[in-house]
Formats: structure tokens, sequence, C-alpha cells
């Protein structure tokens, strides 16, 4: 990646909605060597709700192009904030999931905070019941994402 000193916080989020799909390796390098991934719902799942360091990102993230196949961000509404460093969107997101071939559909509300160029925390906000129903239950899900 080039001059990602030069990013703020929206156009790290761009490129988070362009990269996930496709290409785990490049995602990766936006994030900060200490990042924190956050998912306030995630529990409930048996999911952790905080990933910390870019190698329990990693470990998290690093199938989720061969398990959302096709996973693609629509309707993307991004709201200004007053600070550089802060970003948020909403989102709605769709993929079939390759394990049980359902249609996934999820709403996302998603928050960047930037620190030199780089994403310092993710904060995503979504509904764990989409999840159960494209994957086929908790199981399923929590070995999509390497936490079972």
């Amino acid at each position: 990646m080039t001059a990602t000193h030069t990013r703020d916080a929206a156009s790290l989020l761009d490129a988070h909605l362009e990269l996930i799909p496709s290409d785990i390796g490049r995602w990766l390098e936006l994030f900060t060597d200490d990042a924190v991934v956050e998912f306030p719902y995630a529990a409930g799942l048996g999911l952790p709700e905080r990933l910390e360091g870019r190698g329990a990102i990693r470990q998290y993230f690093m199938d989720t192009p061969k398990h959302f196949l096709g996973l693609t961000f629509t309707n993307v509404r991004r709201y200004p904030t007053t600070e550089l460093d802060v970003a948020l969107a909403e989102a709605h997101g769709s993929a079939t999931i390759a394990a049980t071939g359902s249609t996934y559909e999820q709403d996302y509300v998603m928050l960047v905070k930037a620190r030199n160029g780089r994403i310092s925390l993710y904060r995503e906000y979504w509904n764990p019941v989409p999840g159960l129903r494209a994957f086929g239950g908790e199981q399923n899900l929590r070995k999509a994402v390497n936490a079972s």
C-alpha cells in the first residue's frame, strides 16, 4: 500500500469496504499493529467482542472471503464528523454463505478511528440473527471466524 500516512478515517473506511470481500492481506495493511476491532453484539453468539492487535484480527478474518462468497456492500451512507480521524457509516452487506448456500443479508453500522493513516479502532454493530440463520447455527458461525 502506498501513501498510507495520508489517509483519513473516511478513506480508510472506504478501503475497508473495498478490500475485506476479497483481499484480507491488503485489508490487514489498513490497520495499526496495535489496532482493536470491536463487535458489541458478538458475545451473545459466543464470539469475541474485542480483538486486540493485527495478529488477532488476522486470525478472526483470514477466511472471510472463502465463507462469505460474493460479499458486497451497498446503500453505504457516510456521516461526516468534526474529526478527520473518525468516520461513521451504515451499509448493507450481502453474500452467499459457502457452507450452507444460504443468502446472508446484514445491515451494519461502522465506526473507524485512525492514527497515522491507519485504522486504530474499528467498531462494527450488526444483528446476530441473520448470521445464525445463514450459517445454520452458532457452531458453524464460530468455525467460520476461527472462534470455535
